[in-house]
């Protein structure tokens, strides 16, 4: 429908990103300097940032979201927001925006992590989904999941590999039995 987009559009965005952006600032505090780090994984965060960004491109002002993107958007942005907020509390001061391991890195299998091995790609996919069913039109909605998606995977990759080098058989067991960051999908 074409129009303007309603305030409380403009309000699920703001609401629905700060809440998902509050535990990485909480938890940012608690980490310490990592022992090993990967800068590599940077070039995914540029990728998944360039999707993001996709997000925004176009006369997304003039467009009224339908009801049952809107309701998508609230689903997603729930999601997002329970994930950052559980993971974030499981992976504690082990959290960091470069992959890394601190020098008595744990591996986390409990809260979210029992159910995917990277849940905080998982919120930032919902976040992203939920901001897309708001703001853009379906083919550009592709176009920047293909970049997001490909930005997730050479985190996702980078980090597992951190993992393995530190925590050997026990880590490819996890790996195994749980699905990187989409449940149920290997």
């Amino acid at each position: 429908m074409i129009g303007v987009m309603p305030a409380y559009a403009y309000v699920l965005l703001a609401v629905g990103w700060a809440a998902w952006l509050l535990p990485f600032f909480v938890i940012a505090r608690m980490s310490g300097p990592a022992a090993t780090t990967d800068r590599r994984a940077r070039w995914g965060m540029l990728l998944q940032a360039i999707g993001y960004s996709l997000l925004w491109q176009g006369p997304f002002w003039t467009r009224t979201p339908s009801a049952t993107r809107f309701a998508t958007s609230i689903a997603l942005f729930a999601a997002a927001i329970a994930l950052s907020w559980s993971g974030a509390r499981a992976i504690g001061r082990q959290w960091r925006m470069d992959a890394g391991l601190n020098p008595d890195h744990e591996l986390v299998r409990t809260g979210p992590y029992r159910t995917v091995r990277h849940p905080i790609y998982a919120s930032m996919l919902a976040v992203f989904l939920a901001t897309g069913a708001i703001l853009t039109s379906p083919w550009l909605w592709v176009a920047a999941s293909a970049i997001f998606i490909a930005g997730t995977e050479i985190r996702v990759r980078i980090e597992d590999r951190l993992l393995a080098s530190r925590f050997g058989a026990d880590f490819d067991r996890y790996r195994h039995d749980v699905a990187a960051y989409l449940p149920f999908v290997r």
